[in-house]
């Protein structure tokens, strides 16, 4: 068969070659649009909307095996929010307020994260992403954080945001994305770290100190392979300051300028 050539002037337009590709994990859900009521790989917009916003191209990653294997095509990895992971993944006994397992999607985005932080590739972890980053390194979760602060003040509205307060660790690459110690954010969670994973520290605290923020640190006397790895326990995408989305953007660039001159 003789290949099809399409004239240079009827090839659509497409995005810049130089922005940055950002994988980000999506849910596998039933669905309804229209007449359909379907199985379907989704993702709240607003994610998206951010990192396209910031100078990124998103690329939405569905929970499935061997998803990691396009870790190599990509100059940052996202892990978004979403529901519990699996207790016993971090040697549990499953709460009776944990929600229900999603063993596909607990799967695929431990093996992006392990990867993807084997391999250096800048990766930003939100609400469930803090979680999966924690649980991938050894660490262990609180199953229920009203059982622990005595109250619901983490996750107010069952169906929205509510907002407290963190404060952020001076000296810490997060207290340098966000340009201030204190901040008021957005959020909506019942779950949180407890056990802190191999390598990671503790960066933002709210008043009642459950963790809100890690970043990797490595061992003394490694080289870092990468220079961006930060999660938060609340919902940036859902508030009105992109900076945690616009570091991602500008360390995955850095990454595919190395990449490009290996």
């Amino acid at each position: 068969m003789s290949a099809i050539t399409i004239p240079p002037s009827q090839v659509p337009a497409g995005p810049d070659r130089t922005m940055p590709v950002i994988g980000i994990s999506a849910y596998s859900l039933s669905a309804r649009w229209s007449q359909w009521d379907l199985p379907a790989v989704l993702l709240p917009s607003r994610y998206t909307d951010m990192v396209r916003q910031a100078g990124g191209l998103p690329v939405l990653l569905p929970p499935m095996d061997g998803v990691a294997g396009v870790l190599p095509r990509l100059d940052g990895l996202l892990l978004s929010g979403g529901g519990d992971l699996d207790p016993a993944l971090y040697g549990a006994q499953r709460a009776a307020a944990s929600g229900p397992a999603s063993p596909a999607r607990d799967s695929a985005e431990l093996e992006l994260c392990r990867q993807a932080l084997a391999s250096g590739l800048p990766v930003l972890g939100i609400c469930r992403g803090l979680q999966v980053i924690n649980v991938a390194l050894g660490g262990t979760l609180h199953q229920h954080l009203p059982d622990l602060v005595g109250n619901d003040s983490h996750s107010p509205r069952p169906d929205g945001y509510g907002s407290h307060k963190v404060s952020i660790a001076s000296g810490s690459q997060l207290a340098a994305i966000l340009g201030r110690s204190e901040a008021a954010v957005p959020t909506h969670h019942h779950q949180a770290v407890d056990r802190l994973g191999t390598g990671l520290a503790a960066t933002a605290w709210t008043d009642d100190g459950v963790i809100e923020a890690v970043e990797f640190r490595q061992p003394d006397g490694d080289t870092p392979r990468s220079d961006f790895m930060v999660a938060v326990q609340w919902h940036p995408e859902a508030g009105d300051d992109p900076s945690l989305f616009a570091a991602l953007i500008a360390a995955a660039s850095r990454a595919a300028w190395r990449a490009a001159g290996a």
